[in-house]
C-alpha cells in the first residue's frame, strides 16, 4: 500500500479524462510483460488510481492460473483502492476458475469506478462490467480500445476465430533473397536483427518450421538472450516423417517439441528418435492438405489450439509460408531486410496460389523499425479481431482450413 491520503488534495492533479487516459497507456505496457506466459489467457494491465487521480497500484497478468491484473494492482493499492478507480486493458472477468471473479474483488476492494478498454468477446461472456454496475460501481468501457485490442490479438483471434494467430517472420535481402544461389549465406542480417527474432519467439507460445527447413539448417527454434522467457514449443511440420532425425537440435530438452506428420506416413524411425529425445517430445498425426502437398493446416492450427497455443511464429520455410498464405491463415508478417542484393537465390515466399495481381495479398504496414543496419517492417492483413468492435459487439468468425469432425488430428 502506498502511504498517501487518498483524499488529500493534489494540487497537480490531472483531469480524470487525462488521469484515465495515461493509465490506460500504462497498463497496456503493463499488460505486454505477459506476452508468451499467459496462453490460454490474455494478456492484461491493471493501474489503479486514488481519489485524487494518483497510482496507488499497478499489475499485470504474469502467467495463466496466476493471479490476475486486478488483484496484483489492489493488492499494492491497498486501502487507498477505495473510492478511486481501476483501469483495465480488458474488462474484468466475472467467473471463478483458477482464480476468482476480479469484478468481486473490484467491489470488495470498494473501487468507485472502472474503466476498461475491451470487452469480453466471447459467446456468452463472462465479462464483469454488469456485476460492477449492479454493485454501484461506475463502469465505463472503449478507452484506447484499438490499442489494447492490438496487444491482445493473439487471445481475441483463439476467441473469436477459434484458431491461434499465425505471424509469419522471415529474413531476406532487399531483392527478397533468404541466401545465395550457393546456399553459401549463413546469416543474411546483422546480430541486431537476429537477436529481435528470440524477442519474437519469447512473445509466442509455438515457433513452426518445415522440413526443408529442418534437413537444411538444423533449427533449434528455441529463445536466448531473452531473460526469464518462456520457451515456446517448437513444432516441425514433417509430412513424410523424414526430416528430424536422432540427434536433430529440436530433439534437446531445451524446450518441448512436437512434430506433425501425415496420417499414412511411415513413422517408425522418428518415432524411434522421439523415445530417445533428451527432452519432451511428441509425435501428432494429421491429414494430408485436400489440395497440393503437405499437411491440412488448418487441422494443424485447431491441434495446436487445443493444446493452449494462442500464437504462433511461422520461421522456417518458404513452401510451408506459402501454403500458410494461399489457405488464408497468415495475420501478420514481420520481415527483416538487409541491404544487400544478390540477385539469385530463394525466394522469402513459395507458391501461394496467387497467380494476377488481383489476387495479391494486400497488407498494411503498421511499423518500421532500424535495427542495426536492417530495417524491421510489420505488416497486417486487415483488422485486428476486436478492433472494429472493441466494446464487445463481434460475431465469430468462420476459420479458413477448419477441421471438420473427421479430421480429428492423432497424437502420441
Amino acid at each position: 500500500m502506498r502511504q498517501e491520503d487518498p483524499v488529500a488534495p493534489h494540487p497537480q492533479a490531472p483531469s480524470a479524462p487525462q488521469a484515465e487516459r495515461e493509465a490506460m497507456r500504462r497498463a497496456l505496457t503493463l499488460a505486454a510483460r505477459g506476452l508468451g506466459s499467459t496462453s490460454p489467457n490474455p494478456v492484461v494491465g491493471c493501474v489503479v488510481l486514488d481519489r485524487a487521480r494518483r497510482t496507488v497500484g499497478e499489475g499485470w497478468h504474469q502467467r495463466a492460473g496466476g493471479p490476475h491484473a486486478e488483484v496484483h494492482a489492489l493488492a499494492e493499492a491497498g486501502d487507498d483502492a477505495r473510492g478511486g478507480t481501476a483501469v483495465v486493458t480488458l474488462e474484468p472477468c466475472d467467473h471463478t476458475g483458477r482464480t476468482g471473479p476480479c469484478s468481486r474483488a473490484l467491489v470488495d476492494a470498494g473501487v468507485a469506478r472502472v474503466v476498461y478498454a475491451v470487452a469480453d468477446p466471447g459467446p456468452g461472456a463472462a465479462g464483469g462490467a454488469r456485476t460492477l454496475a449492479a454493485a454501484g460501481v461506475d463502469v465505463e468501457g472503449g478507452l484506447l480500445a484499438d490499442e489494447a485490442a492490438a496487444g491482445n490479438v493473439a487471445w481475441l483471434t483463439s476467441v473469436l476465430r477459434g484458431r491461434p494467430y499465425v505471424t509469419w517472420k522471415y529474413a531476406a535481402t532487399l531483392d527478397g533473397r533468404t541466401a545465395a544461389a550457393d546456399r553459401s549465406s549463413r546469416w543474411i542480417t546483422s546480430a541486431e536483427a537476429r537477436a529481435d527474432v528470440h524477442r519474437l519467439r519469447a512473445e509466442s507460445d509455438a515457433v513452426l518450421a518445415g522440413s526443408g527447413t529442418a534437413r537444411a539448417d538444423d533449427p533449434h527454434l528455441a529463445v536466448r538472450g531473452i531473460p526469464g522467457a518462456v520457451q515456446p514449443l517448437r513444432v516441425v511440420v514433417d509430412s513424410e516423417a523424414a526430416a528430424v532425425g536422432a540427434g536433430a537440435r529440436v530433439l534437446d530438452s531445451v524446450a518441448p517439441t512436437l512434430v506433425a506428420v501425415a496420417r499414412d506416413a511411415d513413422a517408425a524411425a522418428l518415432e524411434g528418435a522421439l523415445r530417445d529425445a533428451e527432452g519432451e517430445a511428441a509425435l501428432l498425426r494429421l491429414p494430408r492438405a485436400s489440395e497440393g502437398p503437405g499437411l491440412d493446416l488448418g487441422a494443424l492450427l485447431a491441434a495446436l489450439h487445443a493444446r493452449g497455443v494462442r500464437s504462433v511464429l511461422l520461421e522456417g520455410g518458404a513452401t510451408l509460408a506459402g501454403a500458410f498464405v494461399a489457405a488464408g491463415l497468415v495475420d501478420r508478417v514481420v520481415g527483416y531486410l538487409a541491404p544487400v542484393l544478390l540477385g539469385a537465390g530463394p525466394a522469402a515466399l513459395g507458391e501461394a496460389g496467387i497467380s494476377t495481381i488481383a489476387q495479391a495479398l494486400r497488407l498494411t504496414v503498421s511499423e518500421t523499425v532500424r535495427l542495426g543496419p536492417d530495417l524491421r517492417i510489420t505488416a497486417v492483413g486487415g483488422a485486428a479481431p476486436g478492433t472494429a468492435h472493441a466494446a464487445g459487439h463481434v460475431a465469430t468468425t468462420a476459420t479458413a482450413g477448419a477441421k471438420k469432425p473427421s479430421e480429428q488430428p492423432e497424437e502420441s
